[in-house]
């Protein structure tokens, strides 16, 4: 049989149509030129989640080479088009990120306890941080001629034990010992990856007295310790703490009840040194110094002015950072600041989106475990909605300068600022509710009143105070910073305490998270009408979260703690002597903002002296729990009519095999490999695990140390 080509072949018309998509899309980035670079952080950045997300090295290698792959496709494509030089550049900086990420790890990688253990040793002071809110001290230390112990351990002492000790000291301690620990629920905060960054290998609390050695203690503490506790000595209570916190970053004075306040207020990032606390520093320092220098006419006429007040700026910006203990934030902050006051001095536009991009990526290559915590992307996504905000066309247009009476333009400025406050309560939900499960509604209102507050009168006069103590004169000043910061704190408690403040939610799911971030940073990153596509990948995220039902049941690593949800919507706990940590960790993982209640107290629930049992749910979604809450050893022919009458049953011991529920048997060595569950009983009952299966980061199969070879230290102290 003859056949004849095709008078159109299928090949190409595919063809063509891939060389139209690629010529319509090189034109609307043309449109886009000034705005691509903004995306090489978000390239790194990506390179350095997928190495988190993805669980082990096997992975990590196949994505590098997926993103060879893409480099050269790029280079493939010609370095003539936009998409191909985008496609090329992504995949490298992101092939850089992951690498640089994994680099990191490696580089900081310290040996970590195996076990909990007592033991006594003796430790060099590297830190001290008071927490006098909770009548603690924790230092950071490291122990010394124990090859079994880590090279930097937390300890936490009570303050009477922790008397005048400063960094720089060698004590001798006894301390019960255990390895940085893992998130205790699905969703929750992971200590044991912050602390490998961190090079700390245990954590633990002093038993009994501090051996010193003689004359230690005499020296005068660090200078931010002793500001602290001039500003405690002139304001009392949470006030005070606050007021530490604005100067030195020190937050351990500030009681729990005002914290949490300013957490659900949407205040809480008053009190972490950052962007505004530095930027009023470096703002105050550089205007007084711009007056002050302009007095001269030599160094006026001279046209020095502007480069001696940056330096000013400058100076004051990294004392303040220095003072506050050079953390992360304020270190990001920093550096902003510096950028801004050079772009200044170059005649160029300070605060554009281009700034925000160099800032995020001195802080990724510098620190690039930063990325995973709640503070970077906070900090990042407000400062980026702002601007983004800022430099709109409507937003220029309403805040635009004209000739109008002093009311209208006062006016403006206070919906402007309550515009702003919105779009970064919008921009920081999402990650609010990925992290705490929580996100204040009312942040946008407080925030109106209390930034001015703070900028405008609580820090000046703080400043002014201590200025002025010099010659004792700054009483009066201490007395207006006291009067606005209490009524910050009462500004605080109101917004928290009114209804529907707060909005909590369960385990928000990582693709979810990731999409809603990537269909943001569309949003605020492009400039022309395809930006509004990034409301898709947005609404699925966000639709995510909110379609996430609510775990049936929550159990901890150790198992010893388990929340039950009830018909109601409330959760019930089993030992109703839990502790507030472990009662706020359940809350936020189960998506919850009321107490909780006691589970045996229940009318549907029976318990006697070792287990408690219920039902949850209807009809053929009706499972039996049984839940063991003693500490007596029972037999397993005892226990094998109950076990196998349950559909899940739940221990904190090891159950004998003759116990074994319908679905699902959680006992030590089930949490040992899954760590905390999230539990949900529908008809297709499905068990979420801390721990992922084949996990292979460093921090969860570190070098161990066994931590059992004891030297007791304090007759060397002695001597």
């Amino acid at each position: 049989m003859a056949t004849r080509q095709l008078q159109t072949p299928i090949s190409g018309r595919w063809a063509r149509l891939a060389r139209g998509l690629a010529a319509a899309l090189d034109v609307r980035l043309e449109g886009e030129r000034e705005r691509i670079g903004l995306w090489l952080p978000v390239a790194l950045g990506a390179g350095i989640a997928a190495w988190f997300a993805l669980p082990a090295a096997t992975y990590w290698i196949g994505l590098l080479l997926l993103l060879a792959g893409g480099l050269l496709a790029g280079l493939l494509i010609g370095w003539h088009s936009r998409i191909g030089r985008m496609a090329a550049i992504g995949c490298a900086v992101m092939a850089a990120g992951m690498l640089l990420i994994w680099a990191r790890a490696l580089w900081v990688a310290a040996p970590v306890l195996a076990a909990p253990v007592s033991t006594s040793f003796a430790a060099v002071i590297e830190r001290v941080e008071a927490l006098p809110a909770k009548g603690q001290v924790r230092i950071i230390a490291q122990p010394q001629q124990r090859a079994d112990l880590p090279p930097r351990v937390r300890l936490t002492l009570r303050s009477e034990q922790a008397a005048g000790l400063a960094g720089g000291e060698t004590i001798g301690v006894r301390a019960r010992l255990m390895p940085p620990p893992t998130a205790s629920l699905p969703g929750g905060y992971d200590f044991a990856q912050r602390a490998w960054f961190d090079r700390i290998g245990a954590v633990g609390t002093v038993l009994g007295e501090v051996s010193r050695a003689p004359g230690a203690g005499d020296a005068a503490p660090p200078l931010r310790a002793r500001l602290s506790a001039h500003i405690h000595g002139q304001v009392d209570g949470s006030a005070g703490g606050i007021a530490a916190a604005l100067v030195t970053g020190d937050r351990g004075a500030i009681s729990e009840a005002d914290e949490e306040a300013m957490r659900r207020s949407g205040l809480a990032h008053l009190l972490s040194i950052s962007g505004l606390h530095v930027t009023a520093v470096v703002g105050f320092a550089f205007l007084l110094t711009a007056r002050l220098f302009a007095l001269s006419r030599r160094i006026a006429l001279a046209g020095t002015v502007l480069p001696l007040a940056a330096a000013a700026g400058a100076i004051a910006g990294g004392a303040y950072t220095l003072l506050a203990g050079a953390e992360v934030p304020t270190l990001r902050s920093f550096i902003a600041a510096l950028l801004v006051l050079v772009a200044f001095l170059m005649g160029r536009e300070a605060l554009t989106l281009r700034l925000v991009a160099a800032g995020a990526l001195i802080v990724l290559l510098w620190r690039p475990e930063s990325l995973a915590g709640p503070s970077f992307q906070l900090s990042f996504a407000a400062i980026t909605a702002i601007i983004a905000l800022h430099e709109s066309r409507p937003m220029r247009a309403f805040l635009a300068r004209r000739e109008e009476p002093w009311v209208f333009r006062f006016g403006r400025a206070i919906v402007g600022l309550l515009a702003t406050g919105l779009v970064v309560e919008v921009a920081l939900a999402p990650i609010a509710l990925f992290h705490f499960h929580k996100a204040g509604l009312y942040g946008a209102l407080a925030n109106v009143v209390a930034i001015p507050l703070t900028t405008f009168v609580i820090m000046p006069m703080e400043a002014l105070a201590l200025l002025f103590d010099s010659v004792g004169l700054g009483a009066p000043f201490w007395w207006v910073a006291e009067q606005a910061l209490k009524g910050l704190i009462a500004l605080a408690h109101a917004v928290a305490d009114a209804p529907g403040a707060v909005a909590t939610l369960p385990v928000f799911p990582r693709w979810g998270f990731a999409l809603a971030i990537f269909g943001g940073l569309w949003l605020l990153l492009w400039q022309t009408r395809w930006r509004r596509l990034g409301a898709v990948p947005l609404a699925v995220g966000m639709a995510a979260l909110l379609a996430q039902p609510r775990p049936d049941l929550l159990v901890t690593g150790d198992g010893r703690h388990i929340a039950a949800a009830m018909p109601d919507g409330s959760y019930a706990l089993l030992r109703d002597r839990a502790g507030d940590y472990i009662r706020d960790t359940l809350s936020e993982a189960a998506g919850v903002d009321t107490p909780l209640a006691a589970l045996a107290g229940l009318d549907h629930v029976e318990c006697n002296r070792d287990f408690c049992r219920w039902s949850h749910g209807q009809g053929g979604a009706r499972r039996i729990i049984l839940a063991s809450r003693g500490r007596d050893r029972i037999e397993g022919s005892d226990m094998a009519a109950a076990c196998a009458a349950a559909d899940v049953v739940i221990s904190d011991r090891w159950l004998p095999r003759e116990c074994a529920g319908r679905w699902l048997t959680i006992d030590r060595d089930t949490l040992a490999e899954t760590g905390g569950l999230a539990l949900y009983l529908g008809e297709r009952p499905a068990a979420v695990a801390t721990l992922r299966a084949g996990d292979a980061h460093p921090w969860r199969q570190p070098q161990q140390l066994s931590g059992n070879d004891e030297a007791i230290p304090t007759g060397a102290l002695a001597r």
